[in-house]
């Protein structure tokens, strides 16, 4: 086997983090990421970060599919609060998808509340 084929992983392999001030900040711009809530619907209902798509685990590559087509697209992940590990999965998931943008905001839906910024119901 010739060395220039074997692949080897680089940054992109490894979803990155976004804080709540960034992640806000890309929200107000004029091309925010695409943001998916991984908790089950009655949790997304309940309240969401603006603009958030709903994508739980169950079914979560099926379903990626259909709502993510572009596998290029800044996506964030995130779920209840720093404790919940449902963004962390998710983000592996796309990632062996073929999702080269995939970022992980750990504070979730607690932390954005506790910085100040609303949820949508």
């Amino acid at each position: 086997m010739f060395p220039e084929a074997i692949s080897t992983p680089n940054a992109a392999t490894t979803p990155t983090e976004i804080s709540v001030a960034e992640l806000a900040a890309r929200l107000a711009s004029s091309h925010p990421p695409l943001v998916a809530e991984i908790l089950g619907p009655q949790y997304f209902e309940s309240g969401h970060l603006p603009g958030a798509i709903n994508l739980p685990l169950e079914g979560f590559s099926g379903a990626a599919a259909r709502a993510l087509p572009d596998k290029a697209a800044d996506i964030v992940v995130y779920c209840a609060s720093s404790t919940c590990k449902n963004s962390d999965v998710a983000a592996r998931q796309l990632q062996s998808l073929g999702y080269q943008n995939v970022h992980i905001f750990r504070g979730g839906k607690a932390a954005w509340r506790d910085a100040g910024h609303a949820l949508v119901a």
